[in-house]
């Protein structure tokens, strides 16, 4: 039977144990302390913090893993997307630098957010971490009576942490480390040219200027906006992957973006694709409060920013969304746009596959199929689709790698393959379907995996970063309008004729009720 003086020794040593992992790894010393949650008063002055509710989740330890790799790593950078809520700011901002700060003496960090009172308050947070108990038994040190304001303060061993507001200017101070947290406030300043270039003047002036030879550099943010700090950060083509990414400014950033519902299968936390992050904490009608807004959804929780509509094509003519693809709709078309030649991965190839038919009005968009692949893989994936899908035309582009593919298809397979030769540039091409989605025409589904990174691109257009899902539509969408269809022989490819050279004296009738010939599928 234990005596009271073996449950002593017992706790003297489980406490000893727990100083001393906490000393070793972040996530530890975050396990062993009080972390500071809400505020105990309303007093917006407030220096003394509840602890928060919730447990260390798996993307915090993530998040405090790449911390620390980040810190070790000699021009370490790591840039962290994470949705409203996720608490990333409290393990980067608060958690993370106090840590570095016991750990490291004599070791400077500053923090700079959207603000001078957001600054503030991580800095507030993160000095009631330095002056409790739990931290001086791990470190040995704790917060220095002579340095103590909440926006800088210092530990007796020497360091010291700097809060500001990212616009304020920061002059005279060197540090070892930058944390930027949050630098934009909200939808107005992430939409205004002029404050995104400040921010970024004050990065590269400003807060690059501080640091010393050899620092890191740590941005923890929720996307805003494609041109945000971020987004001049990320190289041409960024499609949400996480890893050590070479960036614009010539360094390898580490990148852990974790988008509120999964979308990769290489998602950093290993969750399927459709897994929403933080189950635990956050039920599913959390994540559907927000994902009625488009372009919210896209920007903050899935990190994927779009810019505000383009001009060519409004979302307004698109409100009237289908659940169901009516029966009569039954005629399916996919309409190609591939990467610019044969084996290129720096391009995605895009199918968009519609469905539609006499005395249905509308072109109906299925689905979209948008993929880094080679050459021999999209050939294969065309063949696939279209043997799943049995379409009546297979509309490619006849430039780059779309020559070599219409060349192969027709000589090996008989499917309905139509070449199709662009005409001006991609502004003019879209223009001139333009009409034909405003007055209705083209009918996307209310919910669909793939729609709202579709919809960032199509609405955004010419102002979006990418532009081969528009491409695809206006193809479909000027051929549709302009050609009926038949196959003179199979094996040789579809040939499309003016409405005037269709047998039976069929005619196009307008946008929404294009004659068609009778088809030979050219399946077996």
């Amino acid at each position: 039977m234990l005596t009271s003086n073996d449950l002593l020794l017992r706790t003297a040593l489980l406490e000893l144990k727990s100083r001393r992992r906490g000393r070793q790894s972040l996530i530890d010393f975050a396990k062993a302390i009080e972390i500071p949650g809400a505020p105990a008063s309303d007093d917006p002055d407030e220096w003394l913090f509840r602890p928060i509710e919730s447990v260390v989740a798996s993307h915090h330890m993530l998040l405090m893993q790449a911390f620390e790799r980040t810190v070790a790593r000699r021009h370490g950078r790591l840039m962290v997307f994470m949705p409203p809520g996720s608490a990333k700011s409290t393990y980067a901002s608060v958690v993370a630098p106090t840590f570095i700060m016991g750990k490291i003496p004599n070791y400077r960090v500053i923090l700079a957010s959207y603000g001078q009172d957001l600054a503030r308050r991580h800095g507030r947070k993160a000095r009631q971490i330095a002056r409790s108990p739990r931290f001086s038994g791990i470190f040995n040190c704790g917060l220095s009576a002579q340095t103590s304001a909440a926006d800088e303060w210092a530990l007796t061993n020497g360091s010291e942490y700097l809060a500001c507001g990212i616009l304020s200017g920061i002059t005279g101070n060197r540090a070892n480390g930058i944390l930027i947290d949050d630098p934009v406030k909200g939808r107005e300043q992430a939409d205004s040219p002029t404050i995104r270039d400040k921010t970024w003047s004050a990065y590269v002036d400003d807060l690059l200027t501080r640091l010393i030879p050899g620092g890191w550099v740590v941005l923890v943010q929720t996307r805003w906006h494609e041109d945000d700090l971020a987004g001049r950060l990320l190289p041409k083509g960024y499609n949400g992957e996480s890893g050590l990414i070479r960036c614009n400014d010539g360094k390898d950033w580490e990148i852990i973006n974790l988008p509120a519902q999964a979308e990769r299968a290489d998602d950093p936390l290993g969750r399927q694709v459709g897994e929403y992050l933080w189950p635990e904490w956050f039920d599913d009608g959390h994540w559907a409060t927000f994902k009625t807004q488009s372009r919210t959804w896209s920007a903050l929780f899935q990190q994927r920013p779009r810019p505000d509509e383009g001009g060519v094509f409004k979302e307004a003519w698109t409100r009237d969304r289908y659940g169901e693809i009516p029966i009569g709709a039954s005629t399916v078309v996919h309409s190609w746009d591939t990467a610019q030649k044969p084996g290129d991965l720096n391009d995605p190839s895009v199918c968009t596959i519609w469905q539609h038919g006499r005395g249905t009005p509308g072109y109906y968009l299925r689905d979209v199929y948008r993929r880094r692949v080679d050459y021999p893989t999209l050939k294969r994936m065309v063949i696939s689709m279209a043997e799943r899908d049995r379409p009546a035309a297979i509309l490619i582009e006849d430039k780059s790698s779309g020559q070599s593919l219409i060349q192969d298809l027709r000589a090996y397979t008989k499917l309905p393959v139509i070449a199709i030769e662009p005409n001006g540039n991609k502004v003019f091409r879209a223009s001139e379907v333009s009409a034909m989605v405003e007055s209705g025409l083209m009918r996307l589904p209310a919910r669909a995996p793939w729609l709202a990174d579709f919809e960032g691109e199509f609405f955004g257009f010419p102002l979006s970063t990418t532009f081969d899902q528009v491409d695809s539509v206006s193809q479909f969408l000027k051929w549709v309008h302009t050609h009926s269809v038949r196959i003179d022989s199979v094996g040789a490819g579809m040939v499309y004729a003016a409405a005037g050279d269709v047998p039976g004296g069929q005619t196009n009738e307008g946008f929404g009720s294009v004659s068609r010939a009778s088809v030979l599928s050219g399946y077996e």
